[in-house]
């Protein structure tokens, strides 16, 4: 049974930072975070792959960072200069295989596992 469990979510004011992390129980080629809003199409926010390519959207770019440990199946984002229109909840992806070697964050419908998320509100 593919479960994916994410953590870290919170409050926080503009200019503060947060640590997500989402544990998998079991290994996958690429995973990623995503961000949906009520109301709104979900996101993709970064992705990195076993091959440690990774990919961002570009508003979080330079103040995000994703990196996992494979040996532990985890996956974190550090969030920092976090910015009210970041809130969201944030959820864990995963797929078995890249697309090309990478996992681009517009291709977020290609998610093959999905967890259930975590709220981060910034305010």
């Amino acid at each position: 049974h593919v479960q994916l469990v994410e953590s870290g979510g919170g409050s926080v004011q503009p200019g503060g930072a947060l640590r997500l992390s989402c544990e998998a129980s079991v290994s996958f080629v690429c995973m990623g975070w995503f961000r949906q809003v009520l109301g709104k199409e979900r996101e993709g926010v970064a992705t990195i792959c076993r091959n440690g390519r990774t990919d961002y959207l570009d508003s979080v770019n330079g103040r995000f960072i994703i990196s996992k440990d494979d040996a532990k199946r985890s996956l974190y984002l550090e969030m920092t200069g976090l910015k009210p229109e970041d809130t969201a909840t944030y959820l864990c992806a995963a797929r078995r295989q890249g697309l090309g070697g990478t996992w681009p964050v517009r291709r977020w419908t290609e998610g093959m596992y999905w967890g259930q998320g975590t709220q981060v509100t910034v305010s």
